[in-house]
């Protein structure tokens, strides 16, 4: 190794990279304001997430080959510019089309943002911090996750238009390429199994990995079609406002940061698979009980519950699969981001069982995903 693992001037660039990623979060936000602007009815709005989310379904394991070949770095950057684009774009163009247009780039700019960071961030620190670390970086992103909600209520509070989020978090990427581009990091590409598409996919036919996928399929499902429909969801069940429901946004994304930030700690002495074990079974219980209680003060703190449960989830089955296939991880980085597509199916599925029953058993699809992730749990555990 050629640069010492463990650099900060290293390390903290690519932990920007994952602020950069909360951007594609904005589809929450999305959702609700162009909802309202533009009168959608909840299937045409959960289009927004799918335009964003579609994107890690095609794009995936053709960026993981690419960046086994043209480094990560070079490629993370590609994604942070491609992301500024996507955030610029239904800022200065603001129709229901032109809004699917930069959702759609700023899905494809995440999509290679994530393909790119986590292998990235795992190259650069101390292999005995990966699942640490891993957690920690979703922490970051929780906080971008997290202020855009606030944000935009105090921009459109100030300056009468909300869209200024766009802008503001364009800038933010643009600044990230810049401040990554100036830190060398040599990336010793031969130290891993060199990834091809056939090779890619062909880590599917191991049915350990196959699961894996799946699960990161499921769990962002579950983040994304939580975030798209808890505003809905609050205004319906619990006949909560649209400002403060849109606040419940943020109060998840504060769950899913302190949950990111605790977990980084905590995972420096418990075992990833049991910490995946424990999270899952939090989530059951959360959910189910939102969907059955009947006050909406408790419905604020299971909403916070519900964050806590997700927030390390991702990083768990990214960092199990990887200690168990090391020298893949360009490939297995590829195959886990394009199940991310997850966010454009879980929650368009979500928005239509709403439309034709209730938002309340459309969110019962979150349960269903939940199970499976804790069977998951219990089988790494045991393996």
């Amino acid at each position: 190794m050629t640069t010492q693992k463990g650099n900060i001037s290293q390390i903290l660039p690519v932990l920007m990279a994952f602020f950069v990623m909360s951007f594609v979060d904005l589809v929450g936000i999305g959702v609700d304001r162009v909802s309202k602007d533009m009168d959608l009815s909840a299937t045409l709005a959960q289009l927004i997430p799918s335009a964003a989310f579609l994107w890690f379904l095609l794009l995936s394991v053709p960026v993981g080959v690419m960046q086994s070949r043209l480094g990560k770095r070079f490629i993370l950057n590609i994604g942070m510019g491609i992301t500024a684009l996507g955030l610029l774009v239904p800022y200065f163009f603001y129709t229901f089309e032109m809004v699917l247009v930069g959702f759609a780039l700023l899905g494809i700019g995440n999509t290679i943002v994530q393909v790119s960071a986590n292998p990235l961030l795992v190259y650069v620190v101390p292999g005995n911090r990966v699942s640490s670390f891993l957690s920690f970086s979703q922490f970051v992103k929780a906080i971008g996750s997290m202020i855009g909600a606030p944000l935009a209520a105090v921009l459109a509070a100030q300056f009468g238009d909300w869209k200024l989020l766009f802008l503001v978090f364009g800038v933010v990427s643009l600044l990230s390429v810049i401040w990554l581009g100036s830190v060398k990091i040599e990336e010793e590409k031969q130290a891993e199994v060199k990834a091809t598409f056939a090779s890619a996919f062909n880590l599917l036919g191991n049915g350990f990995v196959l699961m894996m996928v799946f699960s990161i399929f499921l769990v962002v499902g579950i983040d994304v079609g939580f975030n798209s429909n808890s505003g809905q969801f609050l205004i319906k069940q619990f006949g909560i406002d649209q400002t403060a429901a849109e606040s419940g946004r943020s109060v998840y994304f504060f769950g899913r940061m302190l949950g990111t930030f605790a977990g980084a700690i905590m995972l420096t002495r418990i075992s990833s698979r049991k910490f995946f074990l424990w999270t899952s079974i939090l989530g059951i219980l959360s959910l189910v009980a939102i969907l059955i209680i009947p006050s909406p003060v408790i419905a604020w703190g299971l909403v916070f519950v519900i964050g806590l449960a997700v927030a390390n989830i991702f990083p768990l089955v990214f960092s199990i699969t990887v200690e168990k296939y090391p020298t893949r991880s360009n490939e297995i980085s590829g195959l886990m981001m394009m199940a991310i597509s997850g966010g454009a199916v879980i929650p368009l599925l979500i928005g239509w069982v709403s439309d034709i029953s209730s938002v309340a058993f459309g969110m019962s699809i979150l349960v269903v995903c939940m199970i499976y992730l804790l069977t998951v749990s219990v089988y790494s555990l045991k393996k």
